[in-house]
């Protein structure tokens, strides 16, 4: 290889989402479950930020000035319900292309390809993190709600009901997130061996 071919080669621009080989095609189902899980805390977080804007929800007004809401205290359910509901879109990464290759727009790693580890071990993690405490919520509303235990974060009357009605999205948070990253997990296999296939044959030529 001559040096004009290496300087062609190694100035070449980093190549962009559109120039992500073929991969099998993304299943529907894999992109509602994608679209479901980013959506699941919004529910609840608008509910958040009601109850820290003053709205009456349904909790004891000694325990909205024990907590300082509206107020001081308001700074956590917003900063929470933002926090949650911008880490919860990052299920669409894995059935965009941006899941696939970094965007070129970020500094330093911009073109790169996601390595699979990199994506599916967060996304694992938060589906074992998300399944269970949905679990344990389910049963803590159920206990509330059927009378067999009391709870001072919970609302009371009509207001507790529509507060659980705001959490039930993110009982199935996790699962939803379960379901995306396996079909990542399969896309990103079957696009490994396709191109080990096309390597070897390449190679035998």
């Amino acid at each position: 290889m001559t040096s004009t071919s290496r300087h062609s080669a190694s100035s070449s621009p980093a190549p962009s989402v559109s120039d992500l080989p073929d991969l099998p095609d993304l299943p529907r189902w894999a992109r509602w479950t994608a679209h479901a899980s980013a959506l699941a805390p919004l529910p609840s977080g608008l509910w958040r930020i009601a109850m820290a804007a003053g709205v009456p929800v349904g909790f004891d007004q000694a325990w909205l000035q024990e907590a300082r809401m509206p107020g001081r205290g308001s700074v956590w359910p917003i900063l929470l319900s933002l926090v949650t509901e911008c880490c919860a879109l990052l299920a669409l990464g894995l059935v965009r292309p941006w899941g696939e290759r970094v965007p070129a727009w970020i500094p330093f790693a911009g073109g790169r390809r996601v390595p699979p580890p990199a994506a599916l071990i967060p996304a694992w993690c938060a589906t074992a993190i998300l399944t269970g405490f949905g679990a344990a919520f389910a049963i803590k509303i159920v206990r509330v709600l059927g009378g067999h235990g009391s709870d001072p974060s919970f609302p009371e009357g009509t207001a507790a009901w529509v507060m659980s009605a705001t959490y039930v999205p993110m009982l199935a948070w996790g699962p939803l997130l379960g379901l995306t990253a396996f079909a990542y997990q399969r896309r990103r296999r079957a696009a490994a061996a396709r191109t080990g296939s096309r390597g070897r044959r390449y190679r035998r030529r």
